[in-house]
């Protein structure tokens, strides 16, 4: 058994010193041994709650519509309160009657009536902001660990910081600027009708009709590098939006060689988008993401199937980045960079270096003093100590773990921990050959009386090392992955592998004399 597990490490060992070899893996190195980037994100937690506020209006609004209640004013003021005016004395009661059974999670801030006018101001209730704010870190938390992981980074380091912020390191990630823009994208896909009834004009020069805004398709001229911000005048409600996402990929189009992203709905969304250009064929359909128009085609008749594209003179990585944060979704809120730190390469190498240096050193004056103070004994424990090493590694490269500069302590602090069991095996062999025992009876005595001991101390550390790994984070984790199978193969070693070969030179050489 001990030969399988040999020969299995070493297989696993061949890719770090030639990654061309089988099974072609290599150990993650970390942040801080490669270098890459370091990002801490502020979520906008508050624009979570507005616009769960601004929801809260469009679904208020539908049901009155419903119901038949006019003559009512409703506006959002103060970003997170509902400010309601009815001067209708019958639209009053017809309304407290839908506030109480269908809204009554909304909290009353104030209520009043002026001069036969109606006032309610309404908000969330403490409790429920904080609810929204916590999902809107927690949505985003996921959104941006899915984009990472369709982004190709290996071993990426993401997690929540506090309330609100986001910590990720990458690491050896090259292209920063890149990789910033797709984790920062909102990326909220809406479809909006043009509002063409309004003169553009008058809303550029500040007489923005209700219910309109205007918003920009920003191009670059390819021959003179320009960038050319076309207005439109967009109704501000969304008929669609990408929450009905299935699927989005990249596609060339075959007539004009350029790519652009296809996208497609589910089965509820396929009925609004078919439902929507039904409707309103011969009209322009704007698609939005993120407050920027990519185009504005003519609805030329009914769509159905739930298929759609954008398009707007992407080069292939615009579209493929595209297609990575559609299909990820959509942040719950805007986030904010902090903090950005970009580790280089050289420190890495420098580090790692360091490292080395000192694992060899450390190793070699383990080794000296081994066969030293235990002679012949002390050779078995020093191939068990480099076939420890070995087992480590291949224990990284097989689990596909993160090595990182304390994982390299951790390394060498199972070293010593390796000889320990070693140094606890031998002496309890002295031991029993003073009482005047054979080689054998005295091997066979000190391994039974030393296991028991050894599993007792390496059982603790492990047990220390995977509350390490549970409860800590980055580059304590990496310290506590290491020092876990540095414990299981020190076990290995000492336990099993230095027996089998003591029991190689007892049994089958037949030793007479035990140099320890």
């Amino acid at each position: 058994m001990a030969l399988a597990v040999i020969i299995v490490a070493v297989i696993y060992v061949l890719p770090i010193i030639n990654s061309n070899w089988w099974p072609y893996k290599k150990i993650n190195l970390g942040l801080d041994l490669q270098g890459g980037m370091h990002l801490v994100l502020e979520v906008d937690a508050e624009k979570a709650v507005e616009s769960t506020i601004e929801q809260i209006i469009y679904e208020f609004r539908r049901v009155l519509r419903k119901e038949r209640i006019r003559q009512v004013g409703m506006e959002q003021v103060e970003s997170a309160k509902i400010r309601i005016t009815i001067n209708d004395q019958n639209s009053i009661d017809k309304f407290e009657t839908i506030l109480n059974l269908e809204y009554k999670d909304l909290r009353l801030l104030s209520k009043s009536t002026d001069d036969g006018v109606y006032t309610i101001v309404l908000d969330l209730p403490d409790k429920e902001t904080e609810h929204i704010k916590k999902l809107a870190a927690e949505q985003a938390l996921e959104t941006i660990r899915n984009r990472i992981d369709q982004f190709g980074v290996s071993e990426p380091d993401i997690r929540r910081q506090g309330e609100s912020r986001i910590l990720i390191q990458l690491p050896g990630i090259k292209d920063t600027e890149r990789a910033k823009e797709l984790i920062g994208k909102t990326a909220l896909l809406e479809f909006k009708l043009l509002d063409e009834t309004h003169d553009l004009n008058a809303a550029l020069e500040g007489k923005t009709p209700p219910g309109s805004e205007v918003l920009y398709q920003v191009k670059e001229d390819p021959e003179t590098r320009r960038v050319i911000k076309t207005p439109y005048l967009v109704k501000k409600r969304a008929l669609l939006t990408g929450a009905y996402l299935t699927e989005a990929r990249v596609e060339i189009d075959s007539q004009y060689n350029e790519p652009y992203v296809s996208i497609k709905f589910d089965k509820k969304g396929a009925r609004i988008f078919s439902r929507i250009t039904e409707e309103n064929v011969k009209k322009r359909l704007a698609i939005v993401l993120d407050k920027s128009v990519y185009s504005a085609p003519v609805i030329q008749e009914k769509i159905s199937g739930g298929q759609a594209r954008i398009t707007g003179n992407f080069d292939t990585e615009e579209a493929r980045d595209l297609a990575i944060v559609l299909r990820a979704g959509a942040l719950p809120a805007p986030v904010e960079i902090i903090e950005e730190r970009t580790v280089g390469p050289s420190l890495g190498s420098d580090s790692i270096r360091k490292g080395v240096i000192s694992m060899g050193i450390g190793g070699l004056l383990v080794i000296l003093f081994m066969i030293f103070y235990y002679k012949g004994s002390g050779l078995i424990a020093d191939l068990a100590l480099i076939l420890n090493i070995v087992l480590i590694a291949a224990g990284l490269a097989g689990f596909q773990a993160t090595l990182t500069l304390p994982g390299i302590a951790g390394i060498i602090l199972t070293i010593g921990m390796a000889v320990d069991a070693n140094v606890l095996i031998f002496e309890r062999i002295r031991e029993e050959m003073d009482l005047g025992k054979t080689p054998r009876a005295a091997v066979y005595a000190g391994y039974d009386r030393a296991t028991l001991t050894i599993l007792d101390a390496n059982v603790t550390t492990l047990i220390a090392a995977l509350v390490l790994f549970q409860f800590g984070t980055g580059p304590v984790k990496g310290f506590a992955v290491t020092l876990s199978i540095g414990v299981i193969s020190s076990l290995f070693t000492a336990l099993i592998l230095t027996r089998s070969i003591f029991d190689f030179f007892l049994i089958k050489r037949k030793i007479r004399r035990l140099s320890i």
